[in-house]
């Protein structure tokens, strides 16, 4: 079975993480310069001592020591770092650090694009247009930009098979990602894709897109995506310059068994290139967002194409930004357009401080077991 392809084309030779290195999660091997660092970073201001030390003094001991005792219990009998099989990976330093004058990493953050298309049936207009708004995006100072699910042209059985590039053969033979690898290396940045519609042999896929999409709601909507194309076997998840990437197609996202994975692969963003419709749009889109992100406690990122009402497939839009607690940091409507947002994973740590979740799961009750990994050991 062919696994599911990640059309994330990056600025330097990425290194897709341990256990998805599939010849099939796709990077292109460029040397940029480094990421520009921002011209200054400020220090921590120091706290009143005659207002925090003594409070400090008077409180820390006994709480740090109850702290202590709890945790240890915790985790004998609650055995929290078996809920993961195997044991999740530790949160990786991103790349978008810079040492400080005090000799400490610090994170800055950095921008993001979603570029929310209109898409039409011409293919060559289409990857014109990505291009031009990959790179009004990096204009604006994105560093990683994200395209929309099948971007390159309509999302209908018909069209699948009629759109389809050989990403393998590249070329001529995928004009899609030819631009992508070509704009990645000359601005200088990350992209994540979106998904086309590719071609391998007698089959067809939906890049980087494990769950199909066929639904019935009758009255509403059917579309049974298995009528052409046939489902990815590896999740793909890779390091960039911007952070530990995973990605997951659209119908991908209601499935959390997926993104916890992520979370346990280390991964600090998860992109959702997704054409959520009319009809679970209004109820689901968000919402599911909000819980990928506040279930894993990591960044998650979505990009629809724009609403065409005279299209077969009519797409909800509002495209996303959700950060690790579930807020909206950045959002639109279902008009074309690109967002700037930043990111900062310098909250990953602040927010899994707040809750600690990953010290107070049940090991002893259930466990989540990733099958790629446990089996490439």
């Amino acid at each position: 079975m062919k696994a599911a392809l990640s059309t994330l084309i990056s600025s330097k030779n990425l290194n897709p993480h341990s256990s998805s290195s599939s010849s099939l999660c796709r990077s292109i091997c460029l040397r940029p310069k480094p990421l520009s660092p921002p011209p200054y970073f400020l220090s921590p201001i120091a706290p009143s001592k005659a207002l925090t030390t003594n409070i400090r003094i008077g409180l820390s001991r006994k709480s740090q020591t109850h702290s202590a005792n709890f945790s240890s219990v915790m985790a004998s009998v609650y055995k929290p770092e078996e809920a993961r099989v195997p044991p999740a990976l530790p949160l990786p330093t991103p790349p978008v650090t810079k040492a400080s004058f005090l000799f400490n990493l610090c994170v800055y953050p950095f921008k993001i694009g979603l570029c929310q298309l209109s898409v039409t049936p011409d293919k060559e207009r289409n990857i014109a247009h990505a291009r031009k708004a990959i790179e009004d995006a990096a204009a604006k100072g994105a560093q990683l930009v994200l395209l929309p699910e099948i971007w390159n042209g309509p999302y209908s059985n018909d069209s699948f098979p009629v759109y389809a590039e050989d990403i393998d053969a590249g070329g001529d033979a995928s004009p899609s990602t030819a631009m992508l690898s070509e704009v990645a290396q000359r601005l200088k940045i990350t992209i994540v894709g979106g998904s086309i519609a590719e071609r391998s042999g007698d089959r067809l896929y939906n890049t980087s897109c494990i769950h199909l999409f066929d639904i019935d709601i009758p009255g509403k909507i059917t579309f049974i995506e298995s009528k052409t194309l046939t489902a990815g076997q590896t999740p793909t998840i890779v390091d960039t310059e911007v952070g530990r990437i995973g990605i997951g197609i659209c119908y991908d996202i209601r499935f959390p068994e997926l993104a916890m994975i992520y979370g346990a692969r280390g991964a600090h963003l998860i992109c959702y290139p997704g054409a959520f419709n009319m009809t679970t749009g209004p109820l689901h889109w968000e919402l599911l967002q909000r819980a990928r992100a506040t279930d894993n406690q990591l960044y998650v990122a979505t990009c629809s194409p724009a609403r065409d009402a005279g299209a077969g497939y009519v797409a909800w839009g509002h495209s996303t930004l959700v950060g690790p607690f579930g807020e909206v940091l950045a959002t639109t409507e279902h008009e074309e357009a690109i967002i700037i947002a930043e990111i900062d994973y310098s909250i990953l740590e602040l927010r899994r401080t707040n809750l600690p979740l990953l010290k107070q799961r049940r090991g002893d009750l259930y466990q989540l077991v990733d099958v790629q990994r446990l089996d490439s050991q």
